[in-house]
């Protein structure tokens, strides 16, 4: 098959394109600057704010995986043009050049919209996305991970410092990233079973994990099995947020936003969304698939 795929320089999106590569596909991907050379790869320069860019990236292609979006920002205004914009202009481009096929990433954020703006967003890009007419399927990833990410690396970074804070209570459900890549190409395929449908994918386990319980999972993975899980109230978390923009500017990791959502008790997929296993099935347990992780930015100097 020919993929397009956009955000595929970021982390979901190139592990996507890696995937896809693995499967024996072309890609034509969207980037914001350019890229260096790839076998069976075409790099199409633009954003999703670029009609024309999006058009060219649609044409002649199989189906469209729409990774790119904004995750985390400051400033919340900005959720509206990047994930809610930016897909309106995805679907017309597919459908000026006749691409039928998408496999939009949402968020599993957005079961509770009203918990942050992020969420939010998501389900409203998610409200295009079915009323598009096209043959879609949405993928609600939960907390995703893996080598080179940023985000869940500052838990990594809190446990083997000796550690790790976490929401009051709750639980969430993960995923490593390679098995989020090879489930969107897998779902980049046209089938009846997937049609129109809104899958929340994890890992072996189908219960999720306390938030302590995975603070423990991230210190043995680091190896620091002495590492102390604090459990940080709403308000200490709040106040987090806001010590975090005062210091980090618009890098700020915890945002309030986000803090929205982190205080939320259930983030553990729901086990009817689950993707048919005739089409995908995870392969990181969720202790591999971190102590893989924490290898890996071992082997960088990241810890």
């Amino acid at each position: 098959m020919k993929l397009a795929i956009t955000g595929a320089t970021g982390f979901v999106g190139s592990s996507t394109l890696d995937a896809a590569l693995q499967k024996g596909h072309s890609v034509r991907a969207l980037a914001r600057s350019p890229q260096p050379p790839r076998d069976r790869v075409e790099w199409v320069r633009g954003t999703l704010e670029d009609t024309a860019a999006l058009r060219s990236l649609a044409e002649g292609t199989d189906a469209v995986i729409h990774i790119a979006g904004l995750t985390n920002t400051p400033d919340p205004d900005r959720f509206e043009a990047a994930n809610v914009t930016g897909t309106a202009n995805v679907i017309e481009a597919m459908k000026s050049s006749g691409v039928e096929r998408l496999v939009f990433v949402s968020s599993l954020s957005a079961r509770e919209p009203s918990l942050s703006q992020y969420g939010a967003s998501k389900a409203r890009a998610e409200a295009l996305v079915e009323a598009s007419g096209l043959d879609w399927t949405i993928v609600r990833p939960p907390a995703v991970y893996g080598p080179h990410d940023t985000d869940m690396f500052e838990l990594f970074r809190a446990a083997k410092l000796g550690l790790v804070p976490v929401p009051p209570g709750g639980k969430t459900s993960i995923i490593h990233v390679e098995d989020l890549a090879r489930l969107l190409v897998a779902l980049a395929e046209p089938n009846p079973a997937t049609r129109h449908q809104i899958y929340e994918p994890w890992d072996d386990n189908a219960f999720g994990y306390e938030h302590s319980e995975l603070a423990k999972m991230i210190a043995e993975a680091v190896g620091n099995s002495f590492a102390i899980t604090a459990r940080l109230p709403a308000p200490v978390m709040q106040l987090a947020a806001k010590a975090d923009r005062a210091i980090r500017g618009p890098k700020a990791k915890l945002t309030a936003d986000r803090v929205g959502y982190m205080l939320h008790p259930d983030w553990v997929c729901d086990m009817k969304k689950a993707p048919p296993i005739s089409v995908w099935q995870a392969v990181w347990s969720g202790e591999e698939g971190l102590k893989h992780t924490a290898d890996w930015y071992k082997e960088q100097g990241w810890l």
